[in-house]
C-alpha cells in the first residue's frame, strides 16, 4: 500500500485563523497534496473551497467523538460542548474525508481501565454512526495514554483491545516516544491497528520534557525520534503526517523538510 505524507493543519493555527486561502496555498507550493484539518465541523464549506483552490485533500481529520466537552491541546478541560457525532461526520463528508480522528481525552480519564473501556464504548459507538455515513473512526495519543500502565501494559494499548475491530489508530510517534515507550516496539505490538502516524520529530531533551507546547521540536529526521524504524514497523500504514505542536523557527520550511524527509522514508 502506498503512504502518502500528509500536514496536520493544527501545525499552522494562526496562519489559517489569519489567512485560510493563503496558508492552504502555501502550503501546497511546499510539495504538500494532503492535510489533516482539525476544528473542522464549524468551517466546513469555506474549508473545503479553499482546499479545492489549493488542490489539496483531506482524508483524514480531528474531532472530538468521546468527549462531551472541548479538551485544550495541554489536555485540560472546558465547559465547551462538541458538535455530535451526526454533526462530524456530515461536515468530514463536505470535506471528502474517509476517516475522522478524535484527537485525545483528557489525561484524568486513563486512570483505571474502567475508564479506558468507557472511551472505547464511545468510540464504537462513533464508530457505528460513521460507518452508516461511509467514515471510518480513530483514536490520537499524546503522552498520557503511554504514561498510564495496567500490569504492565500501556493505557493506549488496553484501549486498543477494547475497541471496536473497525476504530484504528493513529499513533503519534513524538508523543510516544516521550511518554517513555519504545515507538518501534509499539507500533509491532499494535499490527494492522495502526493506519497514521505523527510523524514528528524532538530531541527529546529532558531539560524540556515538562513545557506546554513542547520546546524540543525539530524538523522530521532531525530530533532522537526512531521515525524510519517505527513507519517500516506499522504494518497497515496509510499516512505519514507531518505536525509541530510549537517550533520558534521558520514553520513553513520546517514543514517542508519534513515532508521531504518522509517522502524519501515512505519511497523505501
Amino acid at each position: 500500500m502506498t503512504i502518502q505524507t500528509s500536514l496536520q493543519l493544527f501545525t499552522i493555527k494562526d496562519q489559517l485563523d489569519a489567512d485560510l486561502e493563503g496558508a492552504l496555498a502555501a502550503v501546497a507550493a511546499r510539495g504538500f497534496t494532503a492535510v489533516e484539518p482539525y476544528d473542522f465541523v464549524r468551517r466546513a464549506e469555506p474549508l473545503a473551497q479553499a482546499l479545492s483552490a489549493a488542490g489539496l485533500k483531506a482524508p483524514s481529520g480531528h474531532a472530538f467523538l468521546a468527549s462531551p466537552s472541548f479538551v485544550n491541546p495541554d489536555g485540560s478541560g472546558t465547559d465547551r460542548s462538541v458538535p455530535s457525532p451526526a454533526e462530524v461526520f456530515d461536515a468530514a463528508k463536505v470535506l471528502g474525508m474517509t476517516t475522522v480522528i478524535d484527537p485525545y481525552t483528557e489525561p484524568a480519564r486513563w486512570k483505571t481501565v474502567a475508564q479506558i473501556e468507557e472511551t472505547a464504548r464511545l468510540l464504537n459507538e462513533a464508530a457505528e454512526i460513521g460507518a452508516g455515513a461511509g467514515m471510518r473512526v480513530g483514536y490520537h495519543n499524546h503522552a498520557h495514554e503511554l504514561e498510564a500502565v495496567f500490569d504492565g501494559v500501556t493505557g493506549l494499548e488496553v484501549l486498543a483491545g477494547a475497541l471496536d475491530e473497525r476504530v484504528v489508530l493513529e499513533v503519534d510517534l513524538y508523543w510516544v516516544a516521550r511518554g517513555g515507550v519504545d515507538p518501534v516496539a509499539l507500533l509491532e505490538r499494535l499490527g494492522d491497528r495502526v493506519i497514521a502516524v505523527h510523524a514528528k520529530d524532538g530531541t527529546l531533551d529532558p531539560a524540556l520534557l515538562d513545557a506546554y507546547p513542547p520546546a524540543d521540536q525539530v524538523p522530521a529526521g532531525e530530533g532522537a525520534v526512531p521515525l524510519a524504524a517505527a513507519i517500516a514497523a506499522a504494518s497497515a500504514l496509510e499516512l505519514a503526517i507531518v505536525e509541530f505542536d510549537h517550533y520558534d523557527g521558520d514553520l513553513l520550511d520546517a514543514v517542508e523538510r519534513s515532508r521531504a524527509h518522509l517522502d524519501q522514508i515512505v519511497a523505501r
